[in-house]
């Protein structure tokens, strides 16, 4: 699938595989504050969707959005929606009656917090209007979540987010989960996000010049996944009662995840192509590689180099596999990646691997995003944060969309 140029957030491509939704959002694990993350008042982090003021988009009417709970547990009463984002460099969010208003200190009440959140209607589906607008959509089920607007060091005001695997933050014990969007003139970009933590079941449905649907489970998809990751020795740490499942990323980083976990596969990677070359295909060109000097360096439309990745980077698809957005460096980033995640850089000497039978099949892998694509009925999700390479990830878009669908499928 070629990028439309603006996928979601800051993603930005024209890559053979467009790059993931990696840090979308600032990908809330590297913008911790007090416990919740961050969504940043700068402007860096959102495709820019033009300079009308919200309450004039607002009154334009926006995308149509219908929600609907098919989730067979809660009753519509007890779900709570929140729409929140940023359009330019202003942090906005969807209120009760539709409109579009910005974050605002004053927006934090009692226990210092602001109540953000849109009831369904009381029966049936809840329809809404979505304006252009970069965010996301929640959902809390049984309790509302907790958001607090604050004021950044550049001056700017911001919005702290639920973090649902940072077990200090004041979200922690409620189940939530969210999709990701970018309205824009290019069109709706969205996906279902298992990146963070895998939890309420949701899927999208997306029409306008053609439809499209992402993120349904199979039927007891989620427990599935549940009992696959609970019952192996180094990702059970990672199953949160039956309220989450904490991605292997943030679950390093909170000492239930072995920190060391890829390494020794890293290792033979780095050994392999010493000798062997390893071949990047991607919209720029091919890249042929060799480790030399402790690096994979790269010959083709531009040499580009990489230390060799920790565990921590693999997952979190960062630090020495950061993929900058230059046509070149990041796209062969991207495919080294999935390689590592999907366990093909040993068995697929030409890269990157587009067959998902050839991915997970190695004791060595992610198992959490190997359970989560098993689980949905097309295949897709979003496991890392390169799993979009070879289009494999659970995102839709459409540059003409008429109405969007968010339905929570049964539990």
């Amino acid at each position: 699938m070629h990028s439309t140029g603006k996928r979601f957030f800051y993603m930005f491509s024209s890559d053979a595989q467009p790059p993931s939704r990696r840090r979308a959002l600032a990908s809330i694990a590297g913008a911790a504050v007090a416990g919740s993350a961050l969504m940043s008042g700068g402007p860096r982090a959102f495709a820019d969707s033009g300079s009308a003021e919200p309450a004039a988009e607002a009154a334009r009417g926006g995308l149509p959005l219908t929600v609907v709970n098919s989730s067979g547990k809660f009753s519509n009463h007890a779900i709570h929606l929140y729409i929140v984002g940023s359009k330019g460099d202003r942090q906005v969010r969807l209120t009760r009656r539709g409109t579009l208003a910005p974050v605002k200190l004053s927006d934090n009440h009692a226990g210092g917090f602001t109540d953000y959140a849109i009831p369904l209607a009381a029966r049936g589906a809840t329809r809404l209007r979505l304006p252009r607008i970069s965010g996301r959509i929640y959902v809390a089920l049984g309790h509302k979540l907790k958001f607090k607007a604050v004021r950044g060091a550049d001056g700017r005001i911001g919005l702290q987010q639920p973090a649902g695997w940072v077990k200090s933050d004041p979200n922690y014990p409620v189940l939530h989960d969210f999709v990701e969007f970018t309205h824009d003139a290019a069109g709706m970009h969205c996906n279902t996000t298992m990146v963070d933590m895998f939890s309420v079941p949701m899927m999208i449905d997306l029409n306008g010049a053609k439809n499209h649907s992402t993120g349904r489970l199979r039927a007891g998809g989620r427990a599935q996944v549940f009992h696959a990751l609970r019952n192996h020795p180094d990702f059970s740490r990672l199953v949160i009662g039956n309220r989450r499942i904490i991605a292997p990323s943030h679950g390093l980083d909170a000492g239930l995840f072995p920190q060391h976990y890829f390494d020794h596969y890293i290792d033979k990677v780095w050994q392999t192509y010493r000798d062997t070359n390893l071949v990047v295909r991607t919209n720029a060109g091919t890249f042929t590689g060799r480790v030399r000097d402790h690096r994979l360096t790269f010959s083709g439309p531009a040499q580009v180099s990489f230390a060799k990745p920790s565990t921590r980077d693999v997952l979190f698809c960062d630090g020495a596999l950061a993929a900058p957005n230059d046509g070149t460096t990041g796209p062969v980033a991207a495919a080294l990646g999935a390689g590592f995640n999907r366990s093909t850089l040993l068995s697929h000497h030409k890269q990157p691997t587009t067959h998902a039978s050839a991915f997970y099949g190695t004791a060595v892998t992610n198992h959490y995003a190997k359970a989560i694509h098993a689980a949905t009925t097309n295949g897709k999700a979003y496991g890392f944060a390169f799993d979009d390479v070879a289009d494999w990830a659970s995102y839709i878009e459409d540059p003409r969309p008429q109405h969007v669908h968010l339905t929570l499928t049964p539990f």
